[in-house]
């Protein structure tokens, strides 16, 4: 992640000094609307992202823009299964958390709608599974941390529009494409992608 960091750090300094263009940072913060593929219980967790945007401008349609974000993802599972003639209810929350660093090429259409394109890397902070488990009237809550059984790097694909402001506000849309497996293993989530929408905003001096 160091590595990565200190890449995206000299890439940005080279492109100023070179170039000399405008070079502008500031906060993002959103929500994430999340599941995994390849799951046929999966549905939608609602997580959020916090984080720092930078963008270079190259030309007045061309930017570069590295991005450094914690972000809540996973899937939701609601099922039932019968065990000795006991039907159980399941609401089962895998939450898996990441820094993700996007590095995203950014094309403006006019002069505030631009689209937005590249490659995210994703380092694992956090894996919790909360399940709810409901039978014969009873629920009992359980909590468990799985990251062991989570790959701790994620590869894929970013990709959105954003609406930039005047006054340094802007909005965004954008899909994370996941391309490597979230689980280590088939029992749990491995050949699993991550699927994340996400809607946010931020600021940018």
């Amino acid at each position: 992640m160091k590595k990565i960091l200190t890449f995206i750090a000299l890439v940005a300094v080279c492109f100023c000094v070179n170039a000399q263009q405008e070079f502008k940072i500031g906060p993002k913060a959103g929500v994430n609307f999340a599941k995994l593929s390849n799951t046929s219980k999966s549905k939608v967790l609602t997580g959020f992202y916090l984080g720092a945007v930078g963008e270079l401008k190259i030309t007045d349609r061309f930017s570069v823009q590295p991005e450094i974000v914690y972000s809540t993802q996973g899937a939701k599972n609601v099922y039932s299964e019968s065990l000795l003639g006991v039907n159980y209810q399941h609401h089962n929350h895998d939450k898996v958390s990441y820094i993700n660093i996007p590095v995203l090429a950014k094309y403006y259409i006019t002069n505030a709608l631009s689209i937005e394109v590249g490659p995210q890397f994703g380092f694992l902070v956090d894996a919790t599974n909360k399940d709810r488990i409901t039978a014969n009237g009873i629920e009992v809550k359980q909590t468990r941390d799985f990251k062991d059984e989570v790959n701790s790097f994620d590869f894929g694909l970013a990709g959105g529009l954003a609406y930039d402001l005047a006054n340094g506000f802007f909005v965004n849309a954008r899909y994370n494409f996941g391309l490597t497996n979230v689980g280590k293993s088939n029992y749990y989530y491995g050949d699993s992608k991550n699927r994340v929408f996400q809607l946010g905003a931020g600021y940018k001096f």
